[in-house]
């Protein structure tokens, strides 16, 4: 029988690659709870806040990727990485894992390859439809490969790919009989429809924009508001707070009870990040997509179409935001069927066993 003693899970910089990293190391500690499970992350990213108010260890590396243009960073990169990979060279020899869980992010590629090389079984978490660098360079040494998506043929090697669903942090989405207690915690009225807004962990500026020059429409059609700006745009949406009627708009940069947010709301705009769209998929409330252009190959657009095309989301480009986004959610708002269907059809592709699924594969690479 396999017993797991000692894991690395390593990844992030985003929440994208955080949450389903502490969902595996949630799921791995409710089976063995004597196991020993060692974030390693990237210095100065979320993960160093997020990871220990989870409750677990984390140890940092100095490594950062490249950016687009020319930048001083750029020159410095060598010389992170390679002291990256020493830093994961000792890590890997003192804590001697049992497997090593990449998830995506600069960090993984350090250590999941050091891991690799000195005989540790590798498994790679891969959320989205289209993965990333690091992931389809990890992949050629991993044991397992544990997607959310059909077609990733394409990337990874087939025999290696096992179909799991993206890992969610089950009080997230544990929304069952809280819509009241959500309305009394953001402060909001029993008696009207309510829009969630949510712009990913860092929040999201076309949706933002969006909303601050026309949410007064959503008020005056009977609405109220559960925003989440991010950090970055806050302090610049403080003065809109002010001039707003409270009492049905919440506005802050971060939403920690997400599970009463989800609860609370009758509709849901949303960025398409992996994780946001696998939670929606658990949550299934009627859903407006607003894919965010600035990622890598287009791949929240890729997220969003796979809900589309099942008819179990709207989709909002983010180049028609400004202009199309509230009319959506007014014309969301009047039709009954559509907003039943879409909740039908999005339930459907729901995964709720994803992080039991993933332990069965690291038990099996480990045995």
């Amino acid at each position: 029988m396999t017993k797991l003693k000692k894991v690395i899970i390593s990844g992030g910089g985003t929440g994208g690659h955080i949450f389903p990293a502490i969902a595996i190391a949630n799921e791995i500690q409710a089976k063995y709870p004597n196991a020993e499970i060692l974030f390693v992350g990237a210095e100065g990213k979320m993960e160093m806040e997020k990871v220990p108010q989870a409750g677990y260890q984390i140890i940092g590396l100095p490594i950062r990727g490249l950016q687009r243009k020319l930048t001083l960073e750029n020159l410095k990169f060598p010389f992170k990485l390679m002291a990256s990979l020493f830093k994961a060279k000792k890590i890997v020899k003192t804590f001697q894992p049992d497997v090593a869980i990449g998830v995506g992010g600069y960090a993984s590629a350090a250590i999941v390859r050091v891991a690799a090389k000195k005989g540790v079984p590798t498994l790679v978490q891969e959320q989205n439809s289209f993965p990333g660098i690091t992931n389809k360079w990890l992949a050629k040494k991993a044991k397992k490969i544990c997607v959310a998506y059909d077609g990733l043929e394409r990337f990874f090697p087939k025999e290696k790919i096992v179909k799991t669903g993206n890992p969610v942090r089950n009080h997230v989405v544990d929304i069952k009989g809280k819509k009241e207690k959500g309305i009394r915690h953001f402060g909001l009225l029993p008696n009207k429809k309510t829009v969630l807004v949510i712009g990913g962990s860092l929040g999201a500026g076309t949706i933002n924009n969006s909303l601050s020059q026309r949410i007064q429409e959503l008020l005056d059609a009977d609405m109220q508001v559960i925003w989440q700006c991010g950090k970055f745009y806050f302090e610049n949406l403080k003065p809109l707070r002010t001039k707003l009627d409270s009492k049905q708009v919440y506005l802050n940069d971060f939403i920690f009870e997400m599970d009463l947010a989800y609860a609370a709301a009758d509709y849901i705009v949303s960025r398409a990040g992996a994780m946001s769209v696998s939670e929606l998929c658990l949550v299934g409330k009627p859903t407006i997509l607003v894919p965010s252009p600035n990622v890598s190959e287009d791949h929240q657009t890729k997220n969003a179409m796979a809900l589309v095309q099942q008819n179990a989301a709207l989709l909002v480009k983010d180049s028609d935001a400004v202009s199309a986004l509230i009319p959506k959610i007014m014309e969301l708002n009047k039709d009954f069927k559509l907003q039943e269907s879409l909740s039908e059809n999005i339930l459907k592709l729901g995964v709720a066993d994803a992080p039991a699924r993933i332990l069965n594969e690291i038990e099996k690479i480990v045995s």
